[in-house]
């Protein structure tokens, strides 16, 4: 019969719901969360963060699982790091073999770790950032080290899980004896969290666990005296202890670490070489040096003429070549500021803690391990007591089988095969052992004369050691156990001799110590303690060695005056406010006469009207004609040459409107007890406490009020002690007590110095040392000295004595200074010449004269408007400060000569009383 029936496809099924072939709606911000999490949660927990207990990264953790596995030891032969690095990857790491290989090297680099965990043979790279060899090239077995940090691990002290395809188990944490995370640290970028552990030294950190084990409830402060700080393999300098403090307190801190370094002169004395024999944690040496190189040739860093490597198998070293005007201070100032040589290592005490990962201060670190070793121990004490009883069970069944030796064997004999004779043993006291046909025939035993010789056994090990009496085993069954009768079947016959007989009574004995000690673990806390205090102490013992890095005091910031040479500079002010300075050697010495050197180019309406001499790491404090106060240092005043006319000074300090520029104040800090005196042109004096002015802000302070018309002419640092000596136009001198003036606060105006004749006006003003010469300049560049001690001392505010014999050929004086022969001087003109003078080359005069010539001026316009006392003179000859100068080729003649390359005009000396116009010493007047 035919089948009419059409072919039609069939109805599939529907699916169950939530089955395959079902779409599920998802929203896609959800899913991208829940994927991204447990992404993030893969990497956190799986691969970049070290676990709290034993300091390692699970690839760390698998590779020492692996070389342990081989048996690869530290007293076996190396084996290649291919087949270490294989295993790892087939067994329990699928991932590349070279982020493996990477992880292993970095265990036996000796400035990666500070104790070594891979004992590795062959190249494994360099400080310098050299990669290593091939992993077929290089070999490698476990350190003595690491296997403290396996130890123990086959006896159940940790967990196991599977690996990647449950095919093997594998260790979740190592049972390490020691801290291995803050020993060797660790560091690893997750997913939005870094961890940054510095390493320590195992010494302290030992001591510090020990020390928080007796004392638990001890504080961070306390542990930080045993643990004092980081110890890094490359040893280095941590300066200050600030942040070591926040990152064992707070989990996160930065700290400080400086290369070490030397200086070493030349044999010839001439150069200076600073020698970098450490580097900072994780600083590559070849790219220090490349980057130090960059500098050099960029021009900026200065002073250095070499750099070379000379680093060997005995340490590094690199040496770094001064030039012979370099300053060593100033150069490693530059090399810590601009170069790897100081870093800052940011520790981020950051650990996966029970499956999270954690912020964890030094106390809960040190917390955490004494956890995992309280844990460790207790779990192979209760594996060791398993197995010590265990083998004492056997012990037992053997020392009783030897009393029983005749009747054993003829049980052993008589049966057909083992498992009757092991049935047999195990019921060897049993009446059921003769209804078996095999066994009627043999001799019969008295059971309680068999368990009375096993107690006695007992008995005996527990007289031979009391401590541990505890022990309680006796036999109230029918004979031996299944895995006593398994053992008695396989001992061997020369157990049956007297002396193993009492070796198996020793090891007896040794069995019951045992377990009353491991049950005495188990029990007591301070028992667990006391052997995790013990074990301890044995790796410091073995292990610890000495500091490498050493801990300095806070060291302060480098500033950019740390940066700067200090030397004298010649600091020039012109009437208009511009503002420079010039080295000091740019000005050579030159005899009285002489025309002078060109020191500033001035426009036609301006011109010199102050020079000073100061370090370049002294304050310069201009004071404005409304007494206003500011500050900066003389470092930030634009170096320019003697020709140049410098920078406006409102350039540099931002004055406030209508002020003009009126002195300036020169200091180089600011003690106690000491005063600023200040002079006006109207003859008022005040004196105020250097300290009031340490700290001036960007808008400046009041100093002194001055009234209208009237403005500062001279500002000196004094010590409350000596005389001071004021100067007018017209020749005048006065030399009053300074303690006269009694100390006034900042805005104060003070009080009358010197009584004044009328057009007369005060134009200088000095402190007064003994045995020192006063001397006098006038504008058409005349001057003397005269004794101090012609200077007699007055009551302030008097009209003075007469000081020079001012006329119209040596013109008003322009200013006063007190010298000794030692000095030099300098005078400057308001059309930019200056002169450098030796005061012994000025004629000592009486004061009633009208001096000698000092400079000789280009024309009748011409004024010398400021004169100022060099540094005491180094001892350098004419030609050498003229070689500084620049001068290539020095002529025959005087230094005014070869300065002016004319010849100098004849000297006119005006000392006599004749040629001045006068018939003797004049009286003073009051």
């Amino acid at each position: 019969m035919a089948d009419d029936t059409t072919d039609k496809p069939a109805t599939p099924p529907a699916p169950p719901p939530g089955g395959a072939g079902e779409l599920i709606p998802v929203n896609i911000e959800d899913e991208m969360r829940r994927s991204y999490l447990d992404y993030s949660m893969s990497v956190i927990v799986g691969r970049a963060l070290p676990d709290v207990r034993d300091g390692l990264k699970p690839v760390h953790r698998r590779i020492l699982y692996a070389m342990h596995d081989l048996g690869n030891t530290h007293n076996r032969a190396y084996k290649k790091s291919a087949r270490v690095v294989g295993d790892v990857i087939g067994k329990y790491h699928p991932h590349g073999d070279a982020s493996v290989y990477d992880a292993m090297v970095r265990l036996a680099q000796e400035w990666s770790l500070r104790y070594l965990l891979v004992d590795g043979q062959g190249n494994f790279g360099s400080v310098d950032g050299d990669s290593p060899a091939a992993m077929r090239y290089t070999e490698v077995r476990m350190d003595r080290l690491t296997e403290e940090l396996l130890a123990d691990i086959d006896k159940e002290t940790v967990d196991f899980g599977p690996n990647y395809d449950d095919s093997l188990t594998e260790p979740l944490v190592m049972p390490t004896r020691f801290p291995n995370l803050l020993v060797n640290g660790s560091g690893g970028i997750a997913v939005g969290m870094t961890t940054n552990i510095p390493p320590h030294n195992m010494g302290e950190v030992i001591d510090g666990t020990l020390h928080l084990i007796d004392n638990p409830n001890t504080t961070v402060q306390d542990l930080m005296q045993f643990i004092p700080g980081p110890d890094f393999p490359t040893g280095g300098i941590i300066t200050g202890r600030e942040g070591i403090a926040r990152a064992y307190t707070t989990g996160r801190g930065q700290i400080s670490l400086r290369g070490r370094t030397e200086i070493e002169t030349s044999k010839k004395g001439d150069r200076e070489a600073i020698i970098i024999t450490e580097i900072p944690y994780q600083v590559n040496k070849a790219r220090l040096i490349e980057k130090i190189a960059e500098l050099v040739r960029e021009k900026k860093l200065e002073g250095i003429s070499d750099i070379r490597d000379e680093s060997d198998r005995q340490g590094m070293r690199i040496v770094i070549e001064l030039k012979r005007d370099a300053i060593s201070s100033v150069v490693l100032n530059n090399l810590y500021q601009s170069t790897p040589l100081e870093t800052t290592f940011g520790a981020v005490m950051l650990a996966i803690d029970g499956g999270q990962p954690r912020t964890l201060t030094l106390k809960e670190l040190l917390d955490r391990f004494i956890a995992h070793r309280r844990d460790v121990i207790t779990r192979r004490s209760r594996f060791e007591l398993r197995k010590a009883l265990a083998r004492l069970h056997i012990v037992e069944g053997l020392l009783v089988a030897q009393d029983l030796i005749d009747l054993v064997v003829s049980l052993i004999r008589a049966s057909k095969d083992p498992d009757e004779a092991r049935w047999g043993l195990m019921h060897i006291l049993s009446p059921a052992l003769y209804e078996n046909a095999h066994f009627k025939d043999l001799p019969r035993i008295d059971y309680a004369q068999a368990k009375a010789q096993m107690e006695l056994l007992v008995s005996r090990a527990r007289g031979e050691e009391p401590r541990y009496a505890g022990l309680e085993h006796k036999y109230e069954g029918a004979g031996f156990s299944e895995a006593q009768a398994q053992n008695i079947l396989e001992m061997r016959l020369q157990r049956l001799t007297g002396m193993q007989r009492e070796e198996l009574f020793r090891e007896l004995i040794d069995l019951v110590r045992d377990i009353a000690r491991l049950r005495d673990i188990l029990s007591n806390e301070s028992s667990l303690l006391t052997v995790i205090k013990t074990e301890l102490r044995e790796i410091r013992d073995r292990f610890a060695d000495k500091r490498r890095t050493e801990l300095t005091g806070e060291v302060s910031e480098i500033t950019s005056e740390d940066l700067i040479a200090e030397e004298d500079m010649v600091v020039t002010l012109s009437h208009t406010g511009y503002v420079k300075r010039s080295p000091l050697s740019e000005y050579r010495a030159q005899k009285r006469g002489g025309r002078g050197k060109t020191g500033a180019t001035t426009k036609e309406d301006d011109f010199v009207t102050d020079l000073f001499v100061a370090s370049t790491h002294a304050y310069i404090m201009p004071i404005t004609t409304k007494g206003k106060l500011y500050s900066l240092k003389v470092h930030q005043i634009p170096a320019a040459s003697r020709t140049s006319r410098g920078k406006a000074i409102v350039n540099l300090v931002q004055f406030g409107e209508g002020e003009k520029l009126a002195q300036v104040l020169v200091t180089k800090d600011f003690p106690e007890n000491r005063y600023v005196f200040f002079v006006t042109k109207r003859g008022v004096v005040k004196r105020t406490d250097l300290s009031a002015f340490a700290n001036v802000r960007a808008s400046g302070l009041i100093a002194l009020g001055i009234d209208e018309g009237d403005e500062l002419v001279a500002v000196k640092i004094t010590d409350g002690s000596k005389d001071v000596l004021l100067s007018t136009a017209q020749g005048m001198s006065i030399r009053f007590p300074e303690d006269e003036v009694r100390s006034m606060g900042r805005q104060a105006y003070g009080v009358k110095g010197i009584t004044l004749e009328e057009g007369d006006e005060v134009v200088g003003a000095d402190v007064v040392e003994k045995d020192a010469t006063i001397l006098t300049v006038t504008e058409n560049g005349y001057g003397k000295r005269t004794q101090e001690t012609e200077y007699r001392v007055q009551g302030r505010g008097g009209k003075g004595i007469i000081d020079i014999k001012t006329t119209e050929r040596n013109g008003k004086v322009v200013g006063l200074l007190q010298v000794k022969d030692a000095d030099e001087v300098m005078l400057v003109t308001n059309g930019g010449m200056l002169i450098r003078m030796r005061a012994q080359e000025i004629s000592v005069i009486g004061r009633n004269t009208q001096g000698v010539r000092l400079i000789a001026l280009e024309n009748g316009e011409e004024k010398v408007t400021g004169i100022s006392k060099l540094p005491e003179s180094s001892g350098e000859s004419e030609e050498a400060l003229g070689e500084a100068a620049g001068d290539t080729e020095l002529p025959t003649g005087t230094a005014a000569e070869f300065v002016a390359g004319t010849e100098p005009e004849a000297e006119e000396d005006f000392s006599s009383s004749e040629e001045s116009g006068s018939d003797g010493e004049p009286s003073d007047q009051e």
